[in-house]
C-alpha cells in the first residue's frame, strides 16, 4: 500500500520545501441571483459560462486556485463539479482545480474516487478537493440519505474513499452502502498520489477532528462567523493534528475562506456593493453592511483595506497555506467580477504573497500540490526502503 504522504516524517519532507509558498484563489457557489440594481436574472447557461470565464481570468491574473461548489437545488448551477473543472482544465495550464464542497455525505465514495482520479489525469495533477456535509437539508433524502446521519456518513464515506485511492483491491463493509468485494477503483490516482483532501467546515468540530486524524488539510469557511469561532476551530484542528503525530501544531495544513468587494476608493466600494449585500440570499435583509463587516471577515473597501484585513487572519490562525476569496455571488454581473479579479491580481495578491512569506518559519509546509506530494511520497518510499 502506498505510504500516506501527509503523515509523520513526510510532513517534515513537505516542510523542507517550504519557502513561504501559499496559494491564493477564488471559490464560487454558482448561485443564479437577480441583480438587485437592474432586476436582471442570468440564465443557467450564462451563469455556467460566467464561472468558466472567471476561472480562466483567475489564471490570467496570477491566482493559483479556482474552486467550484456542489449544489443540487436552485438557485445554484454547479451540480457536477468534475464536469465544470474538467472543462476548465482544458482552458488553463497551471490553475489548481478544486471544489468548494464535495458532498461526502450524499455522494457515493466509489464515484468520488473514480471521478477525481479521472480529473487528475485529465488536468495533469492540478486537482484537489474539499469534502463537506453541505448545508442544504433537503439534499439528503434526494440521494437516499438521512441528515441526522450526517457526521457518521462523513466519517464512514471518507474512510472508504481513502482506501479506494490507496489500495489496489478493496474488501469493505459498512453501514451506508452495499459491501465491496475485490473492488479496484479506476483509474488509479495519477502517479500513485491521491488528490489532496481538505475537510471543510463552518461549525462542526467533528470534521476538524477528522482532518487532524488523517493529517489532511482543514478549510475554515471564515465568512459568516466572528474570528473567535474560526480561531477555536483551527486551534482544535492544529492541536489534534499534533496529537495524532503528523507534526507540530504549526505544521498543520490550514485554508481559509474570505469575502471581498473592492474599488480603488473605499466609499465607492461600499456604495456599489450595498444593494447586493442588502439583497443577498444568505444574509440579505439582516444586519447592516457595516455591522456585518465589523463582526465577520467580509471586507468592502480599497485594495489596501483588503490586504490589511487578510493579513490580520494570521494573527489568530497562525501561518496557513491557502486563502480563497468569494467574489461572484449575490447577483454581481460578470463584468464587475472580472474587475475584482484584476484588482486582486494587480494590487492585492502580490502584496499578500510577499507579506505572508515574511517571517514564515522554515518548518511550516508550503501549500500542497501534486508535484510536492509526489516528491514526498517518493522520499517516504526511499526512506522506508533504506530502513
Amino acid at each position: 500500500m502506498p505510504r500516506d504522504v501527509t503523515s509523520d516524517d513526510n510532513v517534515e519532507s513537505l516542510a523542507s520545501q517550504a519557502g513561504g509558498g501559499m496559494q491564493f484563489g477564488i471559490f464560487s457557489v454558482g448561485d443564479v441571483t437577480p441583480d438587485p440594481t437592474t432586476g436582471r436574472v442570468p440564465s443557467e447557461a450564462e451563469r455556467i459560462q460566467a464561472m468558466v470565464a472567471i476561472a480562466v481570468k483567475a489564471e490570467e491574473v496570477g491566482l493559483d486556485v479556482f474552486a467550484s461548489g456542489e449544489h443540487h437545488n436552485p438557485p445554484f448551477v454547479p451540480s457536477s463539479p468534475t464536469t465544470m473543472l474538467g472543462f476548465v482544465a482544458a482552458r488553463t495550464e497551471r490553475l489548481i482545480l478544486s471544489t468548494a464542497t464535495t458532498l461526502i455525505t450524499t455522494n457515493d465514495p466509489v464515484k468520488i474516487a473514480e471521478d477525481y482520479a479521472m480529473l487528475q489525469h485529465l488536468a495533469g495533477g492540478r486537482v484537489d478537493l474539499m469534502l463537506g456535509r453541505g448545508n442544504m437539508a433537503p439534499v439528503y433524502p434526494w440521494f437516499g440519505q438521512d441528515i441526522r446521519q450526517g457526521i457518521p456518513l462523513a466519517i464512514e464515506n471518507y474512510a472508504l474513499l481513502r482506501r479506494l485511492w490507496r489500495e489496489e483491491v478493496v474488501d469493505w463493509e459498512g453501514r451506508f452502502r452495499t459491501p465491496l468485494q475485490g473492488f479496484t477503483s479506476t483509474p488509479r490516482p495519477l502517479d500513485g498520489v491521491p488528490p489532496f483532501v481538505w475537510h471543510g467546515s463552518i461549525r462542526s468540530p467533528e470534521i476538524a477532528e477528522q482532518a487532524a486524524y488523517y493529517g489532511d488539510g482543514f478549510f475554515a469557511n471564515h465568512i459568516f462567523w466572528r474570528k473567535e469561532h474560526t480561531e477555536r476551530m483551527v486551534g482544535l484542528y492544529r492541536q489534534r493534528f499534533e496529537h495524532y503525530g503528523h507534526g507540530s501544531a504549526d505544521q498543520a495544513i490550514v485554508g481559509l475562506g474570505g469575502q471581498v468587494f473592492m474599488r480603488q476608493n473605499s466609499q465607492d466600494a461600499v456604495q456599489e456593493f450595498r444593494p447586493y449585500f442588502d439583497n443577498a440570499p444568505v444574509y440579505g435583509h439582516g444586519p447592516s453592511l457595516e455591522e456585518f463587516t465589523a463582526e465577520t471577515p467580509l471586507t468592502v473597501g480599497s485594495p489596501q483595506q483588503v490586504i490589511d484585513r487578510t493579513l490580520s487572519f494570521r494573527e489568530y490562525v497562525g501561518d496557513y497555506q491557502r486563502q480563497l476569496f468569494l467574489i461572484d455571488h449575490a447577483g454581481l454581473p460578470l463584468k464587475t467580477v472580472l474587475e475584482q479579479l484584476d484588482l486582486l491580481g494587480e494590487h492585492v495578491v502580490p502584496v499578500l504573497r510577499r507579506e505572508f512569506a515574511s517571517g514564515r518559519p522554515a518548518h511550516v509546509p508550503d501549500a500542497p500540490a501534486h508535484d510536492t506530494l509526489r516528491a514526498s511520497a517518493q522520499h517516504g518510499e526511499a526512506t522506508e526502503a533504506s530502513r
